[in-house]
């Protein structure tokens, strides 16, 4: 299967969400943008699940059975399962999308990790989305974007030497 070819609007847009002035990273990453489900709607079955859950071992006919002991330990018991499952989901869905994204990423900067822009931890690129906001926040987009950001890149390289080159140190090592 051929891979599709994601513009860079669409690759950042998947990932971070922008209310003037700041682009943030998203924590449910959003497909819509690369035709799949929105994450509003992701965000949305994981609120309704506690309350379907309630709705099935709180009505009448199985509460009856049950009574209020049991239905509550039902209830803990199940939400906890509940929680599993909304973690291992989002989990699923956001490394799907960095799969996807990841070869047109590729296109765009070869020589900077898509991973390292996305971690949450120290990295050479933990201020990417002040960049990107800087650079939304002048409307730029298309080249014009992709040559703030490669600019951005090479900035916070030069501002995190050591960092960068001790994590492009040890990424060679495990390669």
């Amino acid at each position: 299967m051929q891979e599709k070819n994601y513009s860079l609007e669409a690759i950042l847009a998947s990932v971070s969400s922008y209310k003037k002035p700041v682009a943030k990273k998203r924590l449910i990453f959003d497909q819509s943008a690369l035709g799949g489900i929105s994450s509003k709607w992701v965000i949305a079955f994981f609120w309704a699940l506690p309350v379907v859950e309630y709705a099935g071992i709180f009505n009448p006919l199985v509460f009856g059975m049950l009574g209020i002991a049991q239905a509550i330990i039902f209830y803990i018991v199940f939400l906890s399962m509940l929680m599993i499952m909304i973690i291992a989901l989002g989990f699923i869905n956001n490394h799907k999308v960095i799969r996807q994204i990841t070869p047109s990423w590729k296109q765009y900067f070869p020589d900077n990790e898509l991973g390292w822009v996305l971690a949450s931890g120290a990295t050479p690129y933990k201020d990417f989305f002040k960049h990107y906001s800087a650079a939304l926040n002048q409307n730029l987009q298309g080249e014009a974007l992709q040559d703030a950001l490669h600019t951005a890149f090479n900035t916070m390289q030069e501002q995190n030497k050591a960092l960068y080159e001790a994590m492009k140190n040890q990424s060679s090592r495990v390669a």
